[in-house]
């Protein structure tokens, strides 16, 4: 599988490959089309009769304190140890942290440690990056890239449950969002919940569409979605109104990611000097 826009920050993408689990990962100025290729970590796993690793997780965000973009990552390592009884299997968990500015990677410490919701940690607001805690019920993990501590918080208490429906955590004007939609049924409604302070239930929406997913917040409130069928719409929340943008997913996959010009240097090279971004088949060439 090729490279997946995994978060943005400040005009930089980050883009990991999904294949290798986030083993491979990338930042992105389209503006000064320059492209850095992270080095691979150096962190130490555990002794022990390591097996392999799995990068589990991903997220992507700016420290306004030290002007350094960051990237957060958890990895889990597998044992296997033949003993008398038979083959014994464990396992245990790391987060490591890139610094764009040493360009290099670091171990930092995460006590009560949880299991990530795999590749869905890239939601950054206002210098958190966001995801739903697993082994935590109805709680959001965050990280602080200034402080580098993770901390978990309630979900809003909505009328469903979370084995009914898909959460999905979102910016919205500057603040984390959380959007409830349904995972099956005739139930096309989704809600909006905003954190300032504390959870507000911001709008709810019943479309005549069926909703695959809530892609991303644009001006005024505007919501992109993905339809059932793969087609992109377009919510405006201040005339409850839905509209087919006319555009179909590639390939089943639909991604929406804000963005704005930066000048930012990634100290990497040139896109054209290698065959670095790929395009679509019968994609033109700029």
């Amino acid at each position: 599988m090729g490279p997946f826009v995994h978060g943005h920050c400040n005009g930089i993408l980050c883009l990991a490959d999904l294949g290798g689990l986030g083993n491979n990962v990338s930042l992105w100025n389209p503006s000064t089309r320059e492209f850095k290729i992270i080095p691979q970590t150096t962190v130490q796993r555990p002794p022990g009769l390591l097996d392999f690793s799995t990068f589990n997780s991903l997220g992507f965000g700016y420290d306004s304190q030290t002007d350094d973009f960051k990237v957060v990552r958890s990895v889990t390592n597998y044992f296997e140890e033949n003993l008398d009884e038979g083959l014994m299997e464990d396992w245990n968990g790391q987060v490591e942290l890139y610094s764009l500015k040493s360009d290099s990677w670091k171990e930092i410490s995460f006590t009560g440690f949880y299991a990530f919701d795999s590749i869905l940690f890239n939601n950054y607001v206002n210098g958190f990056n966001y995801c739903q805690a697993v082994g935590v019920d109805h709680h959001i993990l965050s990280f602080d890239m200034i402080n580098k501590k993770f901390s978990t918080s309630p979900l809003p208490e909505f009328s469903g449950s979370l084995e009914q429906y898909y959460l999905d955590l979102l910016d919205f004007n500057g603040f984390l969002g959380a959007i409830f939609y349904p995972r099956e049924g005739t139930d096309n409604s989704f809600d909006l919940w905003v954190m300032n302070g504390s959870w507000t239930k911001q709008f709810n929406v019943e479309s005549v569409l069926r909703v695959e997913r809530p892609l991303e917040f644009w001006k005024n409130g505007e919501l992109f979605l993905e339809s059932s069928g793969q087609e992109l719409v377009l919510f405006d929340s201040s005339i409850q109104e839905l509209r087919n943008l006319g555009i179909h997913a590639y390939q089943k996959t639909m991604h929406i990611t804000a963005y704005v010009e930066s000048l930012v240097p990634l100290k990497g090279r040139s896109e054209h000097e290698e065959c670095i971004i790929r395009r679509p088949p019968g994609g033109e060439s700029n």
